[in-house]
């Protein structure tokens, strides 16, 4: 599942362009990744700034944290995901 402070109609919208196969979630109040330490301080073109930090959290389905990976690409995103399902 996926987790983005997008509002639900924009993750829709997203979800119908690219076909995913997996649940979005809304957190417009950035209440969940400031949780999972996906929200803080970050450099942006050379200055600090708050904001998403792009991740993938990796938690079973007890609630366990199995790994987490911060700091990532885009292209990153889904390779690190699948790798993580393999293990």
């Amino acid at each position: 599942m996926g987790i983005s402070p997008d509002k639900p109609e924009t993750l829709k919208k997203f979800d119908e362009k690219y076909s995913l196969n997996f649940t979005l979630l809304s957190d417009p109040d950035k209440s969940v990744a400031s949780a999972y330490g996906a929200f803080g301080k970050k450099m942006m073109y050379g200055k600090e700034v708050s904001g998403i930090i792009r991740s993938v959290v990796m938690i079973d389905e007890k609630g366990v944290i199995l790994g987490a990976s911060y700091k990532i690409t885009p292209e990153d995103t889904v390779p690190l995901a699948l790798k993580a399902l393999d293990k």
